[in-house]
């Protein structure tokens, strides 16, 4: 019998990122598979974060092709990969202090049609973090999460857009033992039902 081989969820193909003087990145290949977790480990200066950041589409490779789902997709800008289900959480979070987490959740996130009140918002959020694990009051204000609770926004966020996809940036840097390990939990529970 025979067995129907699905896609890599990603595949990079002889990826080279040059900035001027620096070869960050050269003939770099990475393949990851459907509900995997991976760690790219490595020195600082080793081009981990330039190649996460080709992948975002924050920075366009030189060189090489991006594979998501068995397609070659090109990636210019950070909205092409959300739109491709890839979504990254960056080490420094980009949140919005004096706004609420629903607020910060629905913030540039634009559909025709797509008007919510702010009880909506917060129903949209808890609905997504009671999927994945990620408990946080919808209705708090950034200023007030401590720093594990404002990485899980910025989860709910990218899981929000649709990303299949997520990459994390050092995500246990800025977190507790605890954090870590509830953070460890999710990402196991996530991959569980098909994210990588």
């Amino acid at each position: 019998e025979k067995t129907l081989m699905t896609a890599p969820a990603i595949e990079m193909r002889g990826i080279t990122k040059r900035f001027p003087g620096v070869v960050a990145n050269q003939d770099v290949d990475l393949k990851i598979e459907k509900g995997e977790i991976h760690a790219l480990l490595g020195e600082n200066g080793a081009g981990k974060s330039t190649l996460m950041n080709v992948l975002c589409g924050l920075y366009k490779p030189n060189e090489g092709e991006i594979c998501i789902d068995g397609k070659v997709v090109d990636l210019n800008s950070p909205s092409d990969a959300i739109a491709a289900g890839v979504g990254m959480v960056h080490q420094h979070f980009m949140l919005v202090s004096s706004q609420t987490v629903a607020e910060n959740v629905f913030l540039g996130y634009h559909r025709a049609g797509f008007v919510l009140s702010p009880s909506q918002m917060a129903t949209e959020v808890r609905k997504f973090g009671e999927q994945y694990g990620l408990t946080i009051d919808a209705t708090a204000k950034i200023w007030q999460l401590s720093v594990g609770e404002q990485q899980r926004v910025e989860i709910i966020k990218v899981l929000s857009r649709g990303a299949q996809i997520l990459i994390l940036d050092e995500p246990t840097a800025v977190l507790t033992p605890q954090e870590s390990e509830s953070l460890f939990q999710t990402l196991r529970q996530m991959a569980a039902s098909g994210k990588t």
